[in-house]
């Protein structure tokens, strides 16, 4: 009935998807497995994308040839650019969705690739011999063969759903929890914990007074997520809404906290500290007399809204009374309550930087079962688990990302060598080189890297390559070119910036903070004519090389100092016991994880810079 996959994918959520088109597209032959075909890419919680440095990991998920930013414009409702008041490191891309296209135009981007399969039914286990994984077992009992396996079961893994005193298995409102895996990797040696989340309730807009709401538009001039023709940016958008809670609302939910999960000990699990419950920011800021709620449309012709901020667990009566006290709520329908869903998942310190797990070889992880939360750090992992297994059955070299090169290196860094406690979720400030990091740039980083392995296509390549070129030659003729002060001080005047005595080149103009392109075109027809010349992204990019020069420079000078000790491989097989100079805690989290550089070294909770000499002069030898 099956013929043997090159890639099994188990789970078709942001990571599940990820992961079987990229492999698919690298050639591999990919089963993907889900226990409900209509509901593969579901937008679980919110219908947005992106977001504070989680648009920067779209934007490289695009960059490298993943599809997370081709679905989001071509299913987006509004776009915002975040953060411009700050610097360009802090620039974030957000889009609301149409959360019925966004999962459309997922599954038939998937079907459009002939080395997609795939199969409804719930995978219960997967077969391991001499330890590594040769294929999946499914509830009937239907052995598939695979020469890899990638699981990306998100919230389903042994998931319990949390509704007030009531509990019932699902890994989502309406779907049932997935049973078997847990039990089986513990056997075999996996540590295994539990997470929680949770989600607000969804209400019918015509109930809504949005004359009582703050209006929140989407930007003037629109932007998108990918660098490739396929998309375009919107020509009208949706708007948002802003409102907030009050003393009352905040009153009538104290009164359901003695039946909530959170509060009476029924959830164990560790919630995300980013994204807490209405209930928990009530009880953790008991001083703010208000908190903020966010009103997005779920698409473009549906009446159902997603309270954004209301994420609750409470029992749906205390919800309904408490919801009809924001303003603007005060008639609203409810849709469906807001929930808790407990989850198992897996330690990652237990996987090595490519996501292939330590214990069995072949067998990946992505997605809320490494701890994080979250679209976009879901589809990224799902994008590197998906490569790397193509790549391993393949016979071919690891694809791994720095810290310098990615947030997408950070995330999984972090993972790998820290662990985490609490749902993972990405921040700039997580980045050191963030300044590098920019969500502009991510083509220019990142797409070189994913056409040597076969996932971003030739024209993506010869398109970053002229953006490169166009580039350092608008920085080098802004070098050239200079202006004259009778010609551009009275401009400088009405800009607010000083004027000049002698002849200057543009490109010291542009350092100013008062200056950038549009102010540039102000100064001088010609100069003016010459810039309209090149494309809007050819004049960001050049504009901010040119502005934050001595910054990047500075940064990239760290990353070659750290390159040295990235550089300094460690012997897989290398016997840290044996080193009895290291400290008691240094030498059980090096064998613990293994890391394979003394950089990945470096950045393990617990190892010391003393352990790190040590193992230097070990390894010198």
């Amino acid at each position: 009935m099956f013929d043997q996959y090159d890639v099994i994918v188990v789970g078709a959520g942001h990571a599940g998807c990820e992961a079987a088109h990229a492999a698919a597209k690298m050639g591999s032959k990919v089963l993907l497995c889900t226990m409900n075909m209509n509901t593969i890419a579901q937008m679980s919680c919110n219908p947005a994308m992106g977001g504070v440095a989680k648009g920067q990991i779209v934007r490289e998920i695009d960059a490298l040839g993943g599809m997370s930013g081709i679905i989001s414009d071509k299913s987006m409702i509004q776009f915002r650019m975040l953060n411009r008041s700050k610097g360009p490191a802090m620039w974030s891309p957000r889009s609301q969705n149409d959360r019925m296209r966004f999962a459309e135009e997922w599954r038939l981007a998937l079907e459009r690739n002939p080395n997609v399969d795939f199969w409804q039914e719930m995978v219960t286990g997967i077969v391991v011999k001499g330890g590594r994984v040769v294929g999946v077992r499914t509830g009937m009992g239907i052995e598939i063969a695979g020469k890899s396996v990638v699981l990306t079961n998100g919230t389903f893994l042994n998931g319990i759903i949390h509704i007030g005193e009531k509990q019932f298995g699902g890994g989502r409102t309406g779907e049932s929890a997935s049973k078997g895996i847990t039990e089986q990797l513990v056997e075999l040696g996996f540590e295994s914990g539990r997470m929680k989340t949770g989600t607000p309730p969804r209400v019918d807009g015509r109930s809504l007074d949005y004359s009582k709401m703050e209006i929140q538009y989407g930007d003037e001039n629109p932007e998108k997520f990918s660098y490739s023709d396929e998309t375009s940016p919107l020509k009208e958008q949706r708007t948002c809404w802003i409102t907030y809670t009050n003393k009352d609302v905040h009153e009538t939910l104290e009164t359901g906290f003695d039946r909530s999960p959170m509060f009476n000990g029924r959830i164990q699990g560790l919630g995300p500290r980013y994204c807490p419950s209405i209930e928990d920011k009530i009880n953790r800021f008991a001083e703010r007399e208000r908190h903020q709620i966010f009103v997005e449309p779920e698409g473009w012709n549906t009446v159902e809204i997603y309270v954004n901020g209301f994420s609750t667990s409470l029992p749906e009566d205390v919800q309904y009374k408490a919801m009809r006290q924001i303003p603007g709520f005060e008639n609203a329908k409810m849709f469906r309550p807001g929930y808790a869903i407990e989850y198992d998942f897996f330690p990652p310190t237990q996987l090595s930087l490519t996501l292939e797990t330590k214990l069995v070889e072949n067998l990946f992880f992505a997605g809320q079962i490494n701890g994080t939360t979250g679209y976009e750090e879901a589809g990224s992992q799902g994008l590197i688990a998906g490569i790397n297994a193509s790549l391993k059955v393949k016979e071919k070299d690891p694809f791994v990302l720095q810290r310098s090169e990615a947030y997408i290196g950070v995330l999984i860094d972090d993972l790998i060598n820290k662990g985490t406690e609490e749902p993972y979720r990405m921040f700039t400030s997580r980045a050191e080189f963030r300044l590098l990091l920019r969500q502009d740039n991510a083509d220019i980083r990142l797409t070189e890297r994913g056409y040597q392995i076969g996932l971003a296509e030739q024209s993506r390549f010869d398109k970053v390559q002229s953006k490169k070129e166009e580039t350092a030659r608008l920085i080098n003729d802004l070098k050239q070119k200079k202006l004259e002060p009778a010609i551009s001080n009275e401009i400088l005047e009405e800009i607010g910036t000083a004027t000049i005595r002698e002849k200057i080149s543009i490109e010291k103009l542009l350092k100013r903070p008062q200056i950038g392109v549009n102010e540039l075109k102000m100064l001088d027809k010609d100069l003016e004519s010459y810039l309209s010349g090149f494309a809007q992204d050819v004049l960001e990019q050049a504009e901010i090389q040119i502005k934050y020069d001595s910054y990047i420079e500075k940064e990239r000078q760290m990353v070659e100092k750290l390159s040295n000790m990235e550089d300094f491989k460690i012997p897989q097989k290398f016997d840290y016991l044996q080193v009895p100079a290291l400290s008691a805690e240094g030498r059980q989290k090096l064998n613990k994880i293994r890391p394979i550089t003394l950089g990945q070294a470096s950045r393990i909770s617990g190892v010391s810079p003393a352990d790190l000499s040590i193992l230097t002069v070990y390894l010198g030898r």
